[in-house]
C-alpha cells in the first residue's frame, strides 16, 4: 500500500490493520469520556475576557513569533505573550 501519515509520522499498514481490528470488534461507550460543553478551560477557574487593541506591526510582529514558535490561534499568542512578561505558567 501507499505511505499514510498521521501527524506527519508514518503509519504502518499493520498499525492501521490492529485500529481497524480494534474498531470491528467495538467501543465500550461508557468508558468513552463525558462530551463537554463550551470551550475548553485556558487555566485554572473560569477565563475572563480582556479585550485588547494593537497596532498592525504590533500584532504582525506577535503573529510572526507565534507562528515560529508553533501557536496556532492569537489567542494562543496573546496568552503566550502576557505568560512570558508576567512571568507566570
Amino acid at each position: 500500500m501507499g505511505e499514510h501519515l498521521l501527524h506527519g509520522r508514518i503509519v504502518s499498514d499493520e498499525q492501521i490493520q490492529a485500529w481497524a481490528d480494534e474498531a470491528e470488534a467495538g467501543y465500550d461507550l461508557s468508558q468513552l469520556p463525558r462530551a463537554r460543553r463550551g470551550r475548553p478551560p485556558v487555566g485554572e477557574g473560569p477565563g475572563v475576557v480582556v479585550p485588547v487593541r494593537l497596532d498592525e506591526a504590533t500584532l504582525a510582529a506577535l503573529m510572526a513569533r507565534a507562528e515560529a514558535e508553533g501557536l496556532a490561534t492569537r489567542s494562543d499568542a496573546v496568552r503566550a505573550a502576557v505568560r512570558e512578561w508576567a512571568h507566570s505558567a
